[in-house]
């Protein structure tokens, strides 16, 4: 048995997994992998279309029809419609990713409090919610909570404020919550991510850039020079990365693995320009 073939029998298959944001960049790639791993997938996101697609394309994979919950989950309705249909389904819950969410520009003078409420409550509130939902179900379990951050959580960047308050929250609420969960075997982690890009997904980005990142457009090769400066190892990072650390950190090869914060961005963490 090869180490890979080793990985896929002890980590993800048969687990009951629920995952947001599915619908395109790292939670459609997390799907992808999760679903060649053997994992059982609840998937939720907003995009009909697009949530369909990752869902053949999971099937494709040999994995079974994915249960899909599409809506809006800062709708509290949703969020309980969501766990509702995965323990009515499949009758547990195993692991929750957390990678819904949605990035906005501005600053202290430019943000009104409209965009300000709709970061908050898509990319904190929405998470709060959905993980309090879920906590009953996956403390039977012994699950794992895998929360999808960024390194703007603990690092300063100007015209992304909302952006990069909703992430530090993020990051305090997986620490917070590791420690309370701890006691129930409940594992918690917190995945930072950079700049991502995703060619064989959909043929396009994480949609979480503004403008989108085309691999067509002027702005995509000035993006990728300037992650030669950003990012220690110099390039972007792809979704398929992203997704095996997230697969590792929900996988019971993580046992012994609480409250981590894990950052995924190709050194850029730990960069300070000079």
């Amino acid at each position: 048995m090869t180490t890979e073939e080793a990985f896929k029998v002890s980590s993800l298959r048969g687990k009951v997994s629920l995952i947001t944001g599915a619908s395109s960049g790292i939670g459609a790639g997390t799907s992808l992998l999760f679903a060649k791993l053997g994992a059982v997938l609840v998937l939720n996101g907003r995009d009909v279309e697009n949530l369909q697609k990752v869902a053949k394309q999971c099937t494709e994979c040999g994995a079974a029809e994915p249960l899909l919950v599409p809506g809006d989950l800062t709708d509290e309705e949703t969020v309980k419609k969501t766990v509702e249909q995965t323990i009515a389904r499949f009758g547990r819950l195993d692991v929750l990713v957390n990678s819904a969410g949605i990035l906005a520009m501005g600053g202290i003078e430019n943000t009104d409090l409209a965009q300000y409420d709709k970061v908050m409550n898509i990319n904190v509130r929405s998470v709060y919610h959905l993980t309090q939902v879920c906590v009953p179900h996956l403390i039977k379990t012994k699950g794992s909570i895998v929360n999808v951050s960024s390194v703007n959580g603990q690092r300063s960047f100007p015209g992304v404020l909302a952006y990069c308050m909703s992430k530090s929250a993020i990051d305090q609420f997986t620490r917070c919550t590791a420690l309370e969960l701890a006691s129930k075997q409940v594992r918690l982690f917190l995945l930072e991510s950079s700049s991502t890009c995703c060619f064989p997904l959909l043929k396009e980005n994480t949609k979480l850039h503004i403008p989108p990142l085309h691999p067509s457009s002027c702005f995509f090769y000035q993006f990728l020079a300037k992650c030669k400066q950003t990012h220690a190892l110099g390039r972007p990072g792809e979704v398929e990365e992203v997704a095996h650390a997230i697969a590792f950190l929900a996988s019971d090869a993580a046992s012994f693995i609480t409250g981590v914060n894990l950052p995924i961005d190709g050194g850029r963490h730990a960069m300070c320009p000079r």
